[in-house]
């Protein structure tokens, strides 16, 4: 599989996304958005892909729409209006648009963040399922600064990681947050200084000890439960256990512990 802004790799049951235009600090194009989702698609699809690893080449992980892009909406006024096409059309309709899809995609998906995410960067962010940060990367909203708003769901979901009062501030502001700022208020889940072993150590375990059926359904209900009150997430969970009790992975489950051996989960 051949991209221009990004390189793709499957090893030890982790996809690796990797955002590739180095010397623009990765900077967002309408190509990288369409060669991500590829690459989303296509590690769905490959079962020896379990987990999904997102993060950038070079010294950013992305620092926003691509200025040359910005500087031709500014002087023409005109902006591309595209119809997006759900990437799991079986999803709630809330993902069914560009960056909120990432919820859709049945795999876990972990941003190794190694340097700054800025503007669309940041917004990625926040769909993904954990951020890991390097100890040297930043992260800043850009929009007020840029004449824009909050775009593509960040004001609803980082209203949820951070809370309301931490999400105004960096919304309003743009400015600069570090690491070590990040993974206090709950922007990021870990901080290291080599992110991306930090983050393949974590998926490697991920794709060797848990069932990747049932990281698949854990994580739609996690999500779902954004929008379910307790009991809708209940019926839900019952209706799953059901399902999974009569599943492979739960034979599987319950076998290897008793024989004391490493898990052989095939998903179904």
């Amino acid at each position: 599989m051949t991209f221009q802004t990004i390189l793709y790799d499957v090893s030890e049951g982790i996809a690796t996304i990797t955002l590739n235009r180095p010397e623009k600090l990765n900077a967002w194009t309408p190509t990288m958005g369409l060669e991500i989702r590829a690459a989303l698609e296509a590690s769905v699809a490959n079962v020896d892909a379990r987990v999904i690893i997102l993060t950038g080449a070079g010294r950013g992980f992305c620092a926003g729409a691509d200025m040359n892009d910005l500087v031709d909406i500014s002087a023409s006024g005109k902006t591309e209006s595209r119809e997006f096409t759900p990437f799991d059309d079986t999803s709630r309709a809330d993902f069914h648009h560009a960056m909120t899809y990432l919820p859709s995609v049945k795999k876990p998906i972990i941003a190794a963040i190694n340097g700054v995410a800025a503007g669309l960067g940041f917004a990625i962010l926040m769909f993904c399922d954990l951020r890991f940060s390097s100890e040297t990367a930043s992260f800043v909203s850009s929009f007020a600064r840029r004449g824009l708003i909050a775009e593509h769901g960040t004001s609803w979901m980082l209203t949820r990681l951070v809370g309301h009062s931490r999400a105004m501030d960096l919304m309003l502001s743009s400015r600069k947050v570090s690491a070590g700022e990040a993974l206090r208020i709950g922007l990021v889940d870990r901080v290291s200084v080599d992110v991306l072993d930090e983050a393949r150590a974590y998926a490697r375990d991920l794709a060797q000890l848990s069932s990747p059926r049932s990281l698949g359904i854990i994580k739609g209900q996690l999500w779902n439960s954004l929008f379910q009150d307790l009991q809708s997430a209940m019926i839900d969970a019952d209706a799953e256990m059901v399902l999974s009790l009569k599943s492979e992975d739960f034979r599987e489950g319950v076998a290897h512990f008793l024989e004391k051996r490493p898990p052989r989960f095939t998903g179904k």
